[in-house]
């Protein structure tokens, strides 16, 4: 291991004793109003098999119901865009679910969904460089999206529940210093899940400024009650674990209603 990641390691456990020592900062955590908790979920359908008539549906529930955007895999980019008619941002995701692909197959990836209308790009981070030590890799890669797609928002997914603290931490570190607009827990394919902890450590380590996502597959009202609570500014929910609907988040009277 060289100097660099040695230091990494470093920092990293002192945060993680820091974090540990903290007191509960969010104790008086207040519950948002229905519309308020609406404007914070994102809904994401990524299915292999998803058809067009789930993309429409996604799209027609989505402005009904009135959440923050959309996430939908690359090749429905183009259409979410043409239905949503600029009302809604589409997020695009950029190597899911693994983060394996190759950093060029990356870029490019996020550069024709930008070029697509997609204004919004989720990045799986490559969990086998992270493993591995190999940081500056993993920073490269982050960067190198950051760069092709400056005016996009730029989310970087770690799959927190295959991680260990430290490897939380050092993610969200580099992905600090690569410039990202948020970091996002989990793509919502693992088994592992999210949990509150790892939402509280990684909006420890991110500070304020940073936006931090908790995916979750099924819309419990008391569990994205809990993440926000943790620290976490939104919540990506499984639209099609939603059966399309948000009931028992948004009341009928927050419902967008077209005339």
């Amino acid at each position: 291991m060289n100097l660099v990641n040695k230091e990494y390691h470093k920092r990293a456990r002192i945060l993680l004793e820091n974090w540990q020592d903290q007191p509960d900062s969010r104790a008086g955590f207040m519950e948002p109003s229905s519309a308020s908790l609406a404007a914070a979920i994102d809904l994401f359908l990524l299915t292999a098999d998803t058809s067009i008539s789930e993309i429409n549906k996604l799209c027609k529930d989505a402005l009904v119901q009135n959440v923050a955007g959309i996430c939908v895999n690359p090749v429905h980019v183009e259409r979410c865009v043409q239905l949503l008619d600029g009302k809604m941002p589409v997020t695009c995701v950029v190597g899911f679910p693994l983060g394996a692909s190759h950093p060029k197959t990356k870029v490019f990836e996020a550069e024709l969904a930008v070029s697509q209308g997609a204004r919004a790009l989720e990045l799986v981070l490559n969990r086998g460089l992270l493993k591995t030590s190999n940081f500056q890799e993993v920073f490269e890669e982050i960067r190198a999206v950051r760069h092709a797609c400056p005016e996009s928002n730029l989310t970087v997914i770690l799959e927190a529940g295959q991680l260990d603290p430290l490897e939380i931490i050092i993610a969200c570190m580099l992905c600090r210093e690569a410039g990202v607009d948020d970091v996002k827990s989990a793509t919502g394919y693992s088994d592992a899940g999210t949990s509150t902890e790892a939402v509280s450590l990684m909006r420890f380590v991110l500070g304020e400024d940073l936006g931090v996502i908790a995916g979750e597959m099924s819309p419990d009202r008391g569990k994205v009650l809990a993440f926000l609570k943790a620290g976490a500014t939104r919540l990506s929910l499984n639209f099609s674990a939603a059966g399309g609907t948000l009931s028992g988040f948004i009341d009928d009277s927050d419902l967008v209603v077209n005339e």
